[in-house]
């Protein structure tokens, strides 16, 4: 049993290893969409936090349905928190959101807690 175990490992790391780039990064990627990522989505009115998004898992771009063209804008889901405390708290929901592609105050960042 350890030996089938030390040499699967083995045989993934070496498999890694040999891969571009741009493929470990795909994989990285998919594997924060399965686990999921703890994100926060700050928006400002000048230099004040008016809206604070957390537990968001991904911002993805929407596209059109029949034209498969990039819209600009960009969504997601989060728990609005709407005491700004950053934690959230029993009477906070989740909820959707979007914001244009156009718009340069906000910030969405991995939470380090």
């Amino acid at each position: 049993m350890k030996w089938t175990t030390l040499l699967l490992t083995l045989s993934l790391l070496l498999g890694l290893g040999a891969c571009t780039q741009e493929t470990q990064n795909k994989i990285g990627r998919e594997i924060n969409n399965w686990t999921g990522v703890s994100g926060v989505l700050e928006v400002y009115a000048g230099e004040k936090v008016v809206r604070r998004f957390i537990k968001v898992d991904k911002i993805s771009t929407a596209a059109g349905t029949t034209s498969g063209t990039e819209r600009p804008y960009r969504f997601g889901y989060g728990i609005l928190d709407a005491n700004l405390n950053g934690v959230a708290d029993s009477d906070e929901k989740k909820v959707y959101f979007e914001f244009s592609d156009y718009s340069t105050n906000y910030i969405f960042f991995e939470n380090p807690a």
